[in-house]
C-alpha cells in the first residue's frame, strides 16, 4: 500500500489537468467468482474533484481521472446529490427524513430506520447533514441507477459506474459502503446450484458484487478526506456492454424480508386488507401466527382460544354458502328489503375472495361459576376479552409474516351453522372469521389518531 496525495484545489478554482494520484492505493485478491479475469485488484482514490455544485456534470469532473477500459468508478452519492440539486435547506433533518420515508421500519429515540421511496432500508431515509453547508441536508438521488447511467454515458472509456452510500448492518457494529446505484456492472454472482470443492451443492450463496466493490472503494475514500471517487481496477469481467439492471437485484422485496418490522412498529403493521392477490398462503406461516395468538393473557391460567384453519376449498365454500343462507334468512326475518339484503351480503365477499380462512373460537373451560348472575356475566366478559387479545396477537403476527387479514364478525351471527359445518363441539363459540392472504395492493393510509384524544388522566 502506498500513500501519495495530489492536492485538491480550493472550491471554485481550476481543477488540475494532470491525472490525480492514488491516495492511498491498495491491492488485494479479487473474488474467485466464475470468469474472474484477475486475482489482483487495484483501488485508486481520485483526488482533486473539489466542491461539487448543483448543475455540475459528474462525468466531466472525471475527465482527468486516468480512467481505462474495464475500470469501475465508485462515486459517493453525496456529490451526485449535490450535482442533481438534491440539497435542502432545513434547520434539522426531522422533516426531511419524514418526507423521504416510505415506511418506518424501526424507531428508537431519535434514530429512525426507514424504507425510502427507492426501496432502500437505511438510517434516516438516507438524509445526511455531513459534508454539506451548515443549515442544509443532502437527500439521496431520486433514481441512483439513472444517475449512474448518466455518468457512464459521459465517460470516454468502457467503464462501469457505482453510486455508493453508507449503511449500517443488523447484528454488527460499524458502517460500510454499499451500492445504491449502478450501470454497466454485474451486481450479483449467483452460485446456487454450483458445487464447492467438496462436492456440496450451494443452495443460498448469492454474492453482492456491487456492494463488495463499493466497500472496497471506501477504503481509499474515507469519510473525512474529501475524496468522493475511487477507481476499482482489475475486474473487467464484471463490466458489461449494456447498462444492466442496476441495483434492483440487490434490494430484497419487503415481503421476503424476515425482519421487515421493528419491535416498536410491528403493531402498526397490522392493517385490514379486503382485496387479496391470487397467491397461495403458506399454512406454516398461519400456524406461527396461531403460536402468537395463544401467547395472549387469559383469566385463571386458562387457554380460551381455538383456531379452526379452513384449508379445504370445498369446506370453505360449504361454510360460506351456509352462512350466507342463514344471514339472508335472518335479514328477511328482520324486515329488510331484498335490495338491502343483497347490499349487506356483498360485504361478505372479503371472505369469499380470500385464499385462506381462519375461524377463531372461544372456549370457557376453567371459568368460575357463581350464584350471582352478574358475576357470571363478568366472568364471561373476561374470557371474551382474552379471546380478542388472542385474535389481535394472531393478526399482528400474520402481518409480520407478510400476510394481510380482515377480521369479519359474520360467524357470530350464525354460530350453530358454523359449528355444524365445521364439526365443532357445542362449547366452542366462533368469534368471527379471519380472511387471510397476500394483499393485492398496499392499504390506504390510516387517518392519524392523536393518543391524547383517547386518554383521560385522573
Amino acid at each position: 500500500m502506498t500513500a501519495s496525495q495530489h492536492p485538491a484545489p480550493e472550491p471554485g478554482t481550476q481543477r488540475p489537468a494532470e491525472p490525480p494520484a492514488a491516495s492511498p492505493r491498495t491491492t488485494a485478491p479479487a473474488g474467485a467468482g466464475a470468469g474472474a479475469a484477475s486475482r489482483r485488484i487495484e483501488v485508486v482514490a481520485v483526488t482533486g474533484i473539489g466542491e461539487v455544485r448543483p448543475g455540475d456534470d459528474v462525468a466531466a469532473l472525471l475527465k482527468d481521472a486516468g480512467l481505462r477500459d474495464g475500470d469501475i468508478v465508485v462515486i459517493t452519492s453525496k456529490i451526485v446529490s449535490k450535482a442533481e440539486g438534491r440539497v435542502r435547506r432545513a434547520p434539522d433533518r426531522t422533516q426531511a427524513i419524514e418526507d423521504e420515508t416510505e415506511r418506518v421500519v424501526a424507531r428508537r429515540g431519535d434514530t429512525v430506520i426507514s424504507q425510502t421511496r427507492q426501496g432502500f432500508v437505511m438510517a434516516a431515509a438516507g438524509v445526511d447533514a455531513s459534508n454539506t453547508e451548515p443549515g442544509t441536508v443532502l437527500l439521496l438521488p431520486l433514481d441512483p441507477d439513472a444517475s449512474a447511467r448518466r455518468v457512464r454515458a459521459g465517460l470516454s472509456v468502457r467503464a462501469g459506474v457505482i453510486v455508493s452510500d453508507t449503511f449500517g448492518r443488523p447484528w454488527r457494529n460499524g458502517l460500510t459502503d454499499v451500492a445504491i446505484g449502478a450501470a454497466g456492472v454485474r451486481p450479483l454472482d449467483d452460485f446456487r446450484g454450483a458445487s464447492d470443492g467438496y462436492g456440496n451443492e450451494l443452495s443460498a450463496t448469492v454474492t453482492a458484487l456491487a456492494d463488495e466493490i463499493a466497500s472496497a472503494a471506501e477504503l481509499v475514500k474515507g469519510k473525512l478526506d474529501g475524496v468522493p471517487v475511487a477507481i476499482v481496477r482489475g475486474l473487467p469481467h464484471l463490466v458489461t456492454d449494456d447498462d444492466g439492471p442496476g441495483v434492483r437485484p440487490l434490494v430484497r422485496p419487503a415481503d421476503e424480508d424476515l425482519f421487515r418490522y421493528g419491535s416498536r412498529d410491528v403493531v402498526f403493521a397490522r392493517r385490514t386488507i379486503r382485496e387479496f392477490a391470487d397467491r397461495p398462503v403458506d399454512p406454516a406461516a398461519v400456524r406461527r401466527a396461531v403460536a402468537a395468538g395463544i401467547a395472549a393473557p387469559a383469566p385463571h391460567h386458562t387457554t380460551p382460544w381455538r383456531f379452526v384453519l379452513v384449508e379445504s376449498p370445498e369446506t370453505r365454500t360449504k361454510l360460506l354458502d351456509a352462512m350466507r343462507e342463514a344471514w339472508i334468512a335472518d335479514l328477511r326475518g328482520d324486515g329488510f328489503t331484498e335490495q338491502s339484503i343483497a347490499k349487506r351480503v356483498r360485504r361478505g365477499d372479503v371472505l369469499r375472495n380470500a385464499p385462506y380462512l381462519v375461524v377463531p373460537c372461544l372456549v370457557t373451560e376453567g371459568s368460575h361459576t357463581y350464584r350471582d348472575e352478574r358475576r357470571n356475566a363478568s366472568e364471561r366478559e373476561m374470557f371474551v376479552v382474552a379471546a380478542g387479545a388472542g385474535v389481535e396477537n394472531f393478526l399482528i403476527q400474520l402481518a409480520v409474516e407478510g400476510l394481510g387479514s380482515a377480521w369479519v364478525s359474520s360467524t357470530m351471527f350464525c354460530r350453530p351453522v358454523v359449528r355444524e359445518v365445521l364439526g365443532l363441539p357445542g362449547s366452542w363459540d366462533p368469534m368471527g372469521c379471519v380472511a387471510v392472504g397476500h394483499a393485492a395492493a398496499p392499504p390506504r393510509e390510516r387517518a392519524p389518531r392523536d393518543p391524547d384524544d383517547f386518554i383521560v388522566t385522573r
